[in-house]
């Protein structure tokens, strides 16, 4: 990851810049929320970013995911089980 992108969180961690300010927006973000957006750096992504999971995958809601889109004032993707 280039040191450009990221900021120290302890001296063995780090965090992609802009991932640590609230509102959240990663510096590798592009585009606009609750339209178009893709990552800049996707196949060098970090861990955090490969471990999310998007809602509806498999067919089911991920928390995670409908947490992200809830604070950003968008609507869930998938429906919550019955």
């Amino acid at each position: 990851m280039p040191d450009a992108l990221v900021t120290e969180v302890t001296p063995f961690r780090v965090a992609m810049c802009g991932t640590t300010a609230h509102p959240a927006r990663c510096v590798a973000l592009e585009g606009t929320i609750g339209g178009a957006v893709s990552c800049t750096i996707h196949p060098q992504r970090p861990t955090p970013c490969r471990e999310f999971e998007a809602s509806g995958l498999g067919g089911s809601p991920q928390p995670r995911c409908e947490e992200a889109r809830a604070a950003h004032g968008l609507p869930p993707l998938c429906a919550a089980p019955l």
